[in-house]
């Protein structure tokens, strides 16, 4: 079986991922990321969902972004919005992505995998501008620039396959696999049992979207 590397969050999103590249026969290595998050629920959510998709191997790695602060995410003393706001918000965590991305494509060349998933949208979702499919496309070509397995070998895909889907289409697409999302933590102010706000701007588009699925939502507020 080809390996992939699966960016995990924890979240809807990166656990219909893994169920997807597994679907798709790739064995999965998912990789969750310590960066000084608010929301530490969503990592012990990232080792249900990697254990309950049978992940080949499960790695947590410890960055410090909260060091740049900058993000209502990773700095306790800028509130999370609680209402839709203008422009990109203040839960955008500035290069996340990127610096994800170049860990995941770090260990890819490690392991010998040409693909990395991660379950960016750019339909329903925050306005992130890392989530775009510009920067995938853009990020994809670096990575084949960057690499000795760019230069010498095959060269890397980076997938997002849920670019460009609804929410509802997501949930829908996970539910047919099996994903189960009671395991997961959405919320950006989620406590440290995972239980969700309700109020966020991922929890509205979670809600919203279960809804719009016609699908029971497994999530445990407040």
């Amino acid at each position: 079986m080809n390996k992939a590397v699966v960016l995990l969050s924890g979240g809807l999103d990166s656990a219909t991922v893994v169920a997807l590249a597994r679907s798709e026969g790739y064995d999965c290595y998912s990789m969750s990321f310590d960066y000084g998050q608010r929301h530490r629920a969503e990592l012990q959510a990232a080792e249900r969902v990697a254990l309950q998709m049978g992940v080949v191997e499960h790695k947590v790695i410890g960055l410090n972004l909260d060091g740049i602060g900058g993000s209502a995410l990773t700095d306790s003393r800028i509130a999370v919005p609680e209402a839709p706001t203008a422009g990109i918000p203040v839960t955008y965590v500035p290069a996340r992505n990127t610096v994800f991305l170049s860990l995941a494509l770090g260990w890819a060349e490690v392991l010998g995998a040409r693909d990395i998933f991660i379950g960016v949208n750019a339909v329903d979702y925050s306005g992130y501008p890392d989530c775009r499919p510009e920067f995938i496309e853009a990020f994809e070509r670096t990575a084949n620039l960057a690499t000795r397995e760019g230069v010498e070998g095959q060269g890397f895909r980076i997938r997002a396959p849920l670019q460009m889907m609804s929410k509802a289409q997501i949930i829908e697409s996970g539910t047919r696999l099996g994903v189960d999302y009671a395991l997961t933590v959405s919320c950006y102010q989620a406590d440290n049992e995972g239980h969700a706000c309700g109020k966020c701007e991922s929890c509205r588009l979670r809600a919203e979207g279960f809804a719009a699925a016609g699908v029971k939502d497994p999530t445990r507020y407040f």
